[in-house]
């Protein structure tokens, strides 16, 4: 398992946008996305009828960019890793009850079990600049 450092880890969880890669085949897919970071996972939610689930399908893989870019200074925290679906059970309860109180658009677009799914991302490689 991939393991992140003191600065990457409090840099991951004082964000909440990203930017996340897919592909099913020779045309790659990026699409902002908001996440939640816990115990070395990234999660964020998508719709069935998204490119991102259809990509992910298909090709488990993912590329995920949290970065913040200012004339003076770029921080960044790059990870390629696989993805699994949460559609159900007390994982997709855990995470919901955190994406409620995270972020207002769940508040007002409130879905239940099996009408969206969560994406798990396990990291497998990283890449870090800027935290130091």
């Amino acid at each position: 398992m991939i393991k992140f450092t003191i600065k990457e880890s409090e840099f991951l969880n004082e964000n909440e946008g990203c930017r996340i890669a897919t592909s099913a085949g020779d045309t790659p897919h990026i699409a902002p996305v908001t996440y939640h970071f816990e115990d070395g996972f990234f999660y964020f939610a998508t719709d069935y009828d998204t490119k991102k689930y259809a990509n992910l399908k298909k090709n488990n893989k993912i590329a995920i960019s949290v970065d913040i870019y200012s004339p003076s200074q770029h921080k960044a925290v790059v990870v390629q890793g696989t993805t699994t679906f949460i559609e159900k059970g007390p994982q997709f309860k855990h995470l919901y009850d955190i994406f409620f109180k995270k972020f207002a658009w769940v508040r007002e677009n409130p879905w239940k079990e099996e009408e969206a799914p969560f994406v798990k991302i396990t990291p497998k490689t990283k890449i870090s600049w800027g935290l130091g």
